[in-house]
């Protein structure tokens, strides 16, 4: 949508930035400063998670059950919080109730497990209804950590929703009190129906399906705090306009229009504001609003392009974006006001799409080091401007976008061949596709 203009580096300048990355970079993945700020620095708790066994031979009992053991393992593998104990060191007979566990067949090696996921789904009434356990297997006076029970409806959307929220309780429970993603949802931007339109799936790639119809360009998905509305950016007017989606009435609300190009809608933390840029002025800059579009304010005054602004979600009062003021694009920060500003990334080469952590702590970015080189994701801790790279060698790699609970990232990648939305642990570990069908670009992950 924007190009960006290049900037030729010396020789002994090209080569004094790619050594002090690989630095830098190296260095990072021997200190435990980045895991521990992402809540990936503990030690990671051995679980054992038995199936849970269906109570009758009724096939959609057998089948939802078995769906609902695939989704909470394939949760509980995804976490980057877990050791989970391979199911062929799991003793013969698996426990349904509380009194069948027993203790010293799951601590004993081969298993050696910390902590049990047990328990039973039934057809009572034409409803699933599953009965759900963790226990500290250390603690067999008093060993239970949870007992859930959840009654689903006889299908795979409601039995996939119970397995999610088993999961979250799970991971509050052993993960630090930090809350599980697995309900939370993904916007991406599609060109499977021949137009890219904007898409929304579950975060692990299951029920995608398009909310967008227009038969033009629609792309920059951005979630509110609340998840009831994404802004994005939409060519259906034939000029790049903001366009507000809502999900509790299934349709677009209204956003003024702006001359010039408007584009790379974010949301404050508090839902009350959107910034944007846009070229109203004749020049792309940043500019902040009322979600109405009204009381508009022009953040950023500079020649160039000011694109992609991003909130700190931690305090609401910083704003980083995107310029190619000092002739390539690099991120900068300033203060929700405009004041403040100060450069981010210093190294060189083009860096583009901030995303801010939960936490507040780092900035996962897309950066090119080189006009020779490729894109690749990195994190910045933004206090200190330590910097780790989480891509290396796998196609091009860009727009990161943070999970709610900062211990994930979801990124578009090329590595499969063509673009597709991909996550992985916010370390770079256990990358795994969503998308395949079509081109697939710009997630951004919901709150």
């Amino acid at each position: 949508m924007m190009i960006w203009h290049k900037i030729t580096f010396p020789f002994l300048l090209v080569v004094a930035i790619v050594l002090s990355l690989f630095c830098v970079s190296r260095s990072a993945e021997s200190q435990d400063w980045f895991s521990t700020g992402i809540n990936l620095g503990a030690p990671k708790i051995r679980l054992a998670v038995a199936e849970l066994p269906p109570k009758s031979v009724e096939q959609s009992l057998v089948s939802l059950t078995q769906e609902f053991n695939q989704v909470l393992w394939n949760d509980l593998d995804s976490a980057g919080i877990f050791d989970l104990v391979s199911k062929s060191y799991y003793p013969v007979k698996l426990p349904e109730e509380p009194l069948d566990v027993d203790f010293t067949a799951w601590t004993s090696p081969p298993a050696t497990a910390q902590m049990l996921v047990f328990g039973k789904t039934e057809n009572v009434n034409s409803n699933l209804v599953i009965t759900a356990r963790l226990f500290d297997l250390g603690n067999q006076a008093n060993p239970g950590v949870l007992a859930k029970r959840y009654v689903a409806t006889l299908n795979e959307v409601s039995t996939r929703e119970a397995a999610h929220r088993f999961a979250n309780e799970i991971m509050l429970a052993l993960g630090g009190g930090v809350p599980g993603i697995n309900l939370t949802r993904v916007a991406f931007a599609s060109n499977r129906t021949r137009h890219a339109e904007i898409w929304v799936m579950d975060y692990d790639g299951f029920n995608q399906h398009p909310i967008t119809s227009y038969g033009s360009m629609s792309t920059t998905p951005r979630w509110s705090p609340d998840n009831t509305r994404l802004a994005f950016t939409s060519y259906a007017s034939g000029n790049p306009e903001i366009y507000l989606f809502s999900f509790e009435i299934n349709r677009r609300i209204p956003f003024p229009t702006y001359k010039g190009l408007n584009t790379t809608p974010a949301w404050s933390p508090d839902g009350k504001r959107i910034a944007f840029c846009s070229s109203m002025s004749g020049d792309p800059e940043i500019y902040l609003s009322d979600p109405n579009g009204f009381n508009l304010q022009r953040l950023t005054f500079s020649p160039g392009v000011d694109i992609s602004p991003a909130w700190n979600p931690k305090t609401g009062n910083e704003i980083a974006f995107v310029s190619d003021r000092s002739g390539s694009p690099q991120i900068y920060i300033m203060s929700a006001d405009g004041t403040n500003l100060r450069r981010l990334t210093t190294l060189g080469g083009d860096a583009s799409s901030p995303s801010w952590s939960p936490n507040g702590l780092f900035m996962a970015f897309h950066w090119r080091v080189t006009d020779t080189g490729t894109y690749d994701v990195y994190v910045m801790e933004v206090a200190s401007g330590r910097i780790i790279q989480l891509t290396h060698d796998a196609g091009r790699n860009e727009h990161p976008t943070w999970s709610p609970d900062g211990r994930h990232l979801a990124f578009e990648s090329t590595r499969s061949g063509s673009r597709q939305v991909w996550t992985m642990l916010a370390n770079g570990q256990d990358p795994k596709q969503l998308t395949r069908e079509g081109e697939n670009w710009n997630p951004n992950w919901s709150n």
